[in-house]
């Protein structure tokens, strides 16, 4: 098999652009040096990563985030995607030859602006240039969490310990480069009998232009009900919300009639069976 040339990769960017490449679209619709300013905020070191290689450009950063939202990817997966698609290398403006970041450098970009407050404040400006440009939130509002795994710590049962109590070991706190490598935050959960370390991704998309309006990140270990009302969307011109069963409770059905949203979330059925009426009840 041939190797890709120029005229190849140009030749597919034309044909996904002709196919209305919806990552193209944004793209061209955000101002992204508008971000950059909040992102300095954070204090990340514009010149080296902790690990003393080259940084890599903040809003570059900030946009792969964005994908991360976008299409509920791990950091691992992050990483592989943007090698393999050319949408992405497109959206983030890298070459088939331009260095990629690994999934750890993205996991210590995020920590850092999590850490700082930040993140919430890029999010809502994200929305608001959405906004702004005429794409409101229509349609309703979907919710759903995926779970974002990042690099086991290799802690030690005590260092464990005083991490759950809610506090640093003490070696650690004399050693801040090695604190600075270390997710004291991160926790453990269970998924289909499969156990993940790391966080939960809480977003609304709004049914119309399936674009992210509230984003949310929990440990992994958080029930998905539990950030249900931080992830509400109090501008969208529908009131209706869909989700999965795991947000289904008799305090969320009564929460969101208080807030006149009428709710599509699934019905759940007795354990491990489907019922007839069940299906009906959460047919579209």
């Amino acid at each position: 098999m041939s190797q890709f040339g120029f005229f190849d990769v140009s030749g597919r960017l034309e044909s996904l652009s002709s196919c209305g490449d919806p990552l193209q679209k944004l793209k061209e619709l955000v101002p992204w040096e508008d971000f950059r300013p909040l992102i300095d905020q954070a204090g990340l070191d514009p010149t080296k990563q902790g690990t003393g290689r080259p940084a890599y450009d903040a809003v570059l950063m900030f946009k792969i985030l964005i994908l991360q939202s976008l299409y509920n990817l791990s950091d691992d997966q992050t990483e592989y995607q943007i090698r393999d698609r050319l949408s992405f290398m497109r959206f983030l403006n890298l070459t088939l030859a331009d260095r990629v970041p690994d999934a750890k450098t993205t996991w210590l970009f995020r920590d850092t602006l999590a850490k700082k407050g930040v993140v919430e404040i890029l999010f809502e400006h994200f929305s608001a240039h959405l906004t702004h440009s005429g794409y409101l939130a229509q349609g309703g509002q979907i919710v759903d969490a995926s779970l974002i795994s990042c690099p086991k710590q290799r802690n030690k049962r005590e260092e464990n310990k005083i991490i759950k109590e809610g506090n640093i070991p003490e070696d650690w706190e004399n050693e801040p480069n090695k604190l600075a490598q270390k997710d004291v935050d991160a926790r453990w959960t269970k998924k289909n009998g499969l156990s993940y370390y790391g966080y939960k991704n809480h977003i609304n998309v709004d049914k119309a232009h399936k674009i992210i309006r509230q984003y949310d990140v929990t440990t992994a270990s958080t029930h998905d009900s539990q950030a249900l009302e931080a992830v509400l969307d109090s501008e969208n011109t529908a009131g209706v919300i869909w989700a999965d069963s795991a947000y289904r409770s008799q305090k969320i059905e009564a929460l969101l009639a208080g807030k006149m949203i009428r709710s599509k979330i699934h019905h759940k059925g007795p354990r491990g069976k489907k019922t007839e009426r069940v299906q009906r009840k959460n047919k579209p």
